[in-house]
């Protein structure tokens, strides 16, 4: 219990830096709102890793005398304030440009930084690399901190950038223990998956791993609507607090046109690990709901009508709409029946899946298959065109049941596998139980953003 409540303290603690960071202002209007108060206040903590039923909450009010509201007053309006910002490494960055975005105008720290070997080699022409910075009132630079994570071992780098007497700076570079950690979030797609996810600080690998645990309940290239939610769970791997590496998603919920689906990942003793609805149903799937691949190109939600008959073709296939190249995959494993030209599906691939399900991708750009192959799930076959009798560039993807069309998303649906042993039962319910907590605390952060 000792070592949960820790755990919950600090997640609380890191919070509340990274609200001091990003909004100075308003937590010091925050401490004075509280010290205007001066009744006391009562605050509970709970760990998301224990059932929070049994979590007995003790309220405490104490009186607290306060020194005089004027003399606090003067002493905030004296105290000098050193503002924290943050960013991240661009491909194009300059000295210039980097420290402008973080509200630098410091010509000495320019002037630095382009003679800094060390700022030269880690940042310039890096993408993606965490950047802090420490800016006095004067929007000058006092010190600037650069970190990334190696892929080939458990420690992480950190470019530090300090300012001494007058304008003399100093730079070197450290390697710390990347420390692990569970973090959550969620969004709302207003425009895109990727942009929700933005909005929300969730890294693109994560958004990735959604698609692939929800995959075969949801095709995110049709499916999507303005207004779905999800909420996450995940591992990452962090340096002096700042997320640098994302893991394993450990749970996950999507609500798509107000249907609500729920993942959590279980490994029982002996056997492979994978993700498993709430009701301990294996999410493993025979098929995928899209041959697209998700990408921020793709990631919008939106209809497509037929480019030649101008009208919708639900009943025969489905077109996805995307740029030339655009990779595309089988929805399941199978054999290779056809890989060539066939009349108005242009270049055009036909996946067997068993005696019964066929798949076809057409009017590629190009195939990457033979016929005759064995391929897996989620294998590339081609990428999108415009052969045969297209207009534009798009996907025509069919799948057959003993010749008939049938719709794809339902199909994907099928095949799952056997749901959770008796013997496993009891440590997945009550896992259960604590992602189930950890989903809520993560949803209702959302919604109190929203409000505010």
């Amino acid at each position: 219990m000792k070592h949960e409540w820790i755990a919950a303290g600090r997640s609380l603690a890191l919070r509340a830096a990274d609200a001091l960071k990003n909004h100075p202002r308003h937590v010091t209007a925050l401490v004075v709102a509280l010290m205007l108060g001066g009744g006391g206040a009562a605050f509970a903590v709970a760990s998301l890793d224990i059932d929070p039923e049994s979590v007995q909450v003790r309220q405490i009010l104490e009186s607290v005398s306060m020194p005089p509201i004027g003399d606090q007053i003067a002493a905030l309006e004296v105290h000098s304030f050193n503002l924290f910002r943050s960013d991240v490494s661009r491909p194009h960055d300059s000295a210039e440009t980097l420290l402008a975005r973080l509200g630098i105008d410091d010509a000495a720290a320019v002037a630095y930084l382009r003679r800094d070997a060390a700022f030269r080699t880690h940042v310039l022409g890096r993408t993606g690399r965490s950047v802090t910075a420490e800016v006095s009132e004067d929007h000058d630079l006092r010190k600037l901190s650069v970190r990334w994570a190696p892929q080939d071992n458990g420690n992480f780098k950190r470019l530090v950038i300090e300012r001494g007497e007058g304008d003399a700076f100093s730079s070197r570079v450290e390697s710390a223990p990347l420390a692990p950690a569970t973090r959550l979030g969620s969004g709302t797609v207003r425009s895109s998956l990727f942009a929700a996810a933005d909005e929300a600080r969730i890294p693109d690998s994560v958004v990735m791993q959604l698609v692939d645990i929800f995959g075969s309940n949801i095709d995110f290239h049709r499916s999507l609507q303005r207004g779905d939610r999800f909420s996450v769970v995940y591992k990452s791997l962090e340096a002096d607090g700042e997320p640098l590496r994302a893991g394993r998603v450990l749970s996950a919920e999507f609500s798509n046109r107000g249907k609500l689906h729920q993942a959590v990942w279980f490994r029982e003793a002996g056997q492979k690990g994978g993700y498993f609805d709430l009701d301990g149903k294996s999410m493993t799937s025979a098929f995928l709901a899209s041959p697209m691949e998700f990408s921020r190109v793709t990631s919008g939600f939106s209809m497509r009508m037929h480019p030649i008959l101008h009208r919708w073709k639900a009943h025969l296939g489905v077109d996805y709409g995307a740029a030339t190249g655009t990779p595309v995959r089988s929805v399941g494993e199978g054999l290779v029946g056809f890989a060539g030209e066939q009349n108005g599906f242009g270049k055009v691939v036909i996946v067997k899946h068993n005696s019964t399900d066929e798949t076809v991708y057409a009017h590629l750009s190009r195939i990457e298959v033979r016929q005759g192959q064995r391929i897996a799930q989620g294998q590339h076959l081609g990428a999108v065109g415009s052969t045969g009798w297209a207009t534009g560039p798009h996907l025509h993807f069919e799948f057959r049941v003993n010749g008939v069309h049938r719709d794809p998303t339902r199909m994907a649906r099928q095949g799952q596998t056997m749901p959770l042993t008796a013997q496993a039962r009891p440590e997945f319910d009550k896992l259960v139980r604590s992602m189930r907590a950890q989903l809520a605390v993560a949803a209702s952060s959302t919604l109190t953003a929203s409000a505010n």
